[in-house]
């Protein structure tokens, strides 16, 4: 069973979203079971901080021993930080998903697009 905290939203394209902060600034990266269906992670692109990003646009990509997957944008906004941790240890992705191992923050266009995303349990479903 993959590890799904209740307090972040979910994509179909295993990403995980936190809630819109005051300023409706969301926290992004990708989930456990992502993470161990990739493997061991050796390096991370995500856009640089000030990119504008579509919703379900390709922005990025997450390369393993495995493969290459994209990363896509969950929700339409403005890039306004990248973890800069990743460029020298792409394997927190693995260690701590949904911790030290954050991809990048999004200044949402519109916050209730928040809305849109699957709660823990529709995610679990989906990977269950």
């Amino acid at each position: 069973m993959s590890n799904i905290p209740a307090e972040f939203s979910y994509t179909a394209e295993h990403e995980w979203v936190s809630a819109p902060d005051a300023e409706g600034v969301v926290r992004v990266g990708i989930t456990d079971f992502a993470q161990d269906a990739l493997g061991d992670v050796v390096y991370v692109q995500v856009p640089e901080v000030g990119s504008a990003l579509t919703a379900n646009d390709v922005v990025g990509e997450v390369e393993s021993t495995k493969s290459v997957s994209d990363i896509f944008a969950p929700l339409s906004g403005e890039v306004v930080a990248r973890n800069e941790g990743l460029d020298s240890d792409p394997a927190l992705i693995n260690s701590d998903p949904y911790g030290e191992g954050w991809l990048l923050e999004i200044k949402l266009d519109d916050a209730s697009s928040h809305e849109s995303l699957l709660s823990a349990s529709e995610y679990e479903q989906q990977v269950g």
